[in-house]
C-alpha cells in the first residue's frame, strides 16, 4: 500500500485530474536513446523497474516523460516499469510532451501515435508543447492539442516554459474550445525563483494554472552532497557541471540552513528543499525530481511525509531570496 502523505492530491489546474504534490521525473531514464539520452548513463530496465516501484509504494501517482527524451526509450521504459509493478491504465498519470523544433503544430497530431505507441497502453493524463520555439502560433498550437482531447487521445493540455504572454494565449484558445491550460512546467527552485520575478507565477494563478517544478533540487546542488564532495561534480554532464559550479559557493549558507532544519524533521536537505517547493506557494506548484536508483526515488517521495512550519519556509524563503 501506498505510505501515507502529509498532503492531498492536488487537481492539475482546473481539470478532474488529481495528482500526488510529488511525481516522478523520468528524464534519466533516456539513458542511451537519441541526442539527449547521450548526456545520461544507461539505467538496466531492472533498476527503472524498481524505481518506480518505489515511488509508487511512496505515494507517488504520476509519471513526467517527454519525445524528446530518448526519443522514445523513456516512455517505453516507463511503460515497462508501471507494467512490472502490475499498474493498469487509470491507475496513474502519464505526463508526457511534444517536442516542437523546426515543426508546425500541424507534427501534433502526426506524431501523437508515437507517443501513444511507446506508451503502450498507458493513456497520456497531460501532453504538454515542451518549449515555445515551434514554427506555429501558441493559438495553433492549443487547436491541435484541442483537436486530441475532443478525439479521446489525452485528457488535459499543458505546456512548458512558456512566459506570462504565452500562457495567456494559450489558455484562451483552449477557452474558446471549453478547455482549461492545466499547466505550465518552468523550472523552480530555493536557487531559480525567477518565475517569482517574470510574472510566470502571478498568471498562474490569475488564470488558475497548476506549476509543474522541474530541477527542483537544482540537479542535486541542494542535497548537499556536493558541497561536501566537490569532486563528484566531475562526472556530470558539461552544461549542468558549469552550472553547478557557479552556485556551488553561493549556496553554502541555504544547503546548511537545509541541514539544520532537516535534523528537526528526521529529513535529508534534499527532502526539505522538495517540501519548500511543494508548500511556499501553496497547492498551485507541484514538482518531478528525478531519480536513478530505487533509493533515490523513495527519499523523494519521503518528503511529502511532513509539512515545514512556516517560520522554516519563511527562513529558507528569505535566504534563497537573498542568492537568487
Amino acid at each position: 500500500m501506498p505510505a501515507e502523505t502529509m498532503t492531498t492530491l492536488r487537481r492539475l489546474g482546473k481539470t478532474e485530474i488529481e495528482v500526488s504534490p510529488i511525481g516522478l521525473g523520468v528524464m534519466e531514464f533516456a539513458g542511451g536513446g537519441g541526442l539527449l539520452g547521450m548526456a545520461f548513463p544507461h539505467i538496466s530496465q531492472e533498476v527503472k523497474d524498481a524505481t518506480v516501484e518505489a515511488a509508487l509504494e511512496g505515494g507517488i501517482n504520476w509519471f513526467d516523460t517527454a519525445e524528446l527524451y530518448g526519443l522514445g526509450v523513456s516512455e517505453a521504459s516507463l511503460a515497462r516499469a508501471l507494467k512490472a509493478a502490475g499498474k493498469q491504465d487509470g491507475e496513474v498519470v502519464v505526463a508526457t510532451k511534444w517536442w516542437p523544433l523546426l515543426r508546425t503544430a500541424g507534427n501534433i497530431p502526426r506524431t501523437i501515435h508515437d507517443r501513444l505507441r511507446f506508451l503502450d497502453g498507458y493513456s497520456i493524463g497531460l501532453f504538454m508543447v515542451h518549449q515555445p520555439i515551434s514554427l506555429s502560433t501558441p493559438e495553433a498550437e492549443m487547436e491541435a492539442m484541442a483537436d486530441l482531447v475532443e478525439a479521446g487521445k489525452i485528457r488535459s493540455v499543458g505546456v512548458s516554459n512558456y512566459s506570462p504572454q504565452r500562457m495567456r494565449r494559450a489558455h484562451r484558445q483552449l477557452e474558446r474550445r471549453g478547455l482549461p491550460l492545466a499547466v505550465n512546467q518552468v523550472e523552480f527552485s530555493l536557487l531559480d525563483r525567477s518565475i517569482e520575478r517574470n510574472g510566470v507565477l502571478e498568471m498562474a494563478k490569475e488564470l488558475g494554472v497548476t506549476i509543474i517544478a522541474y530541477t527542483p533540487l537544482a540537479s542535486g546542488l541542494l542535497s548537499g552532497k556536493y558541497h561536501r564532495n566537490p569532486e563528484l561534480l566531475k562526472g556530470k554532464f558539461i552544461y549542468w557541471r558549469a552550472k553547478m559550479q557557479r552556485g556551488l559557493q553561493k549556496s553554502r549558507s541555504l544547503v546548511q540552513a537545509l541541514e539544520e532544519i532537516g535534523t528537526k524533521h528526521n529529513a535529508t536537505p534534499a527532502q526539505v528543499a522538495l517540501n519548500w517547493v511543494i508548500h511556499f506557494h501553496g497547492d498551485i506548484v507541484v514538482t518531478i525530481p528525478g531519480a536513478t536508483s530505487p533509493r533515490q526515488a523513495q527519499e523523494n517521495a519521503a518528503a511529502m511525509k511532513f509539512k515545514l512550519a512556516e517560520d522554516e519556509l519563511a527562513r529558507l524563503g528569505e535566504l534563497s531570496r537573498a542568492i537568487n
